[in-house]
């Protein structure tokens, strides 16, 4: 195989010349009463990914390991990512943290985040004198 410099181009960005860690992508979105946070996290242990909220600052972070039978030097090409992550966002609004709760399923964390009582939207009944 012949040198060319498109190719050590291409194999300079698919190594981890940036490191190895990566950034998961995030849903935040809510419903009446929550804030729901959804990430996809395939091939990552959900028992070992830590859920912290701090300051109405949400973060999650955990490692995907390498397969150790695979040598770097076997491989044509490689686009998933191993390492560490962490993910912080902040919140759209005040929530109760102590109460929060996390499912796993099919690669997909889900994080359900109670909405502070000062925040939900409160139905005021209007009074009528006569």
């Amino acid at each position: 195989m012949h040198w060319s410099p498109m190719r050590e181009m291409d194999r300079f960005f698919d190594e981890d010349a940036w490191g190895a860690d990566f950034v998961p992508a995030i849903n935040v979105f809510q419903d009446k009463d929550n804030v729901i946070v959804e990430t996809s996290l395939p091939g990552i242990d959900p028992e070992k990914v830590d859920i912290s909220v701090e300051n109405d600052v949400l973060t999650i972070s955990g490692s995907r390991e390498e397969k150790s039978e695979i040598k770097r030097e076997d491989y044509y090409r490689k686009e998933i990512r191993e390492g560490s992550f962490s993910r912080s966002v902040i919140l759209p609004m005040a929530v109760k943290a102590s109460e929060a709760k996390a499912h796993a399923e099919k690669g997909i964390l889900r994080i359900t985040l109670p909405k502070a009582e000062e925040v939900k939207p409160k139905k005021i009944s209007v009074e009528v004198k006569k």
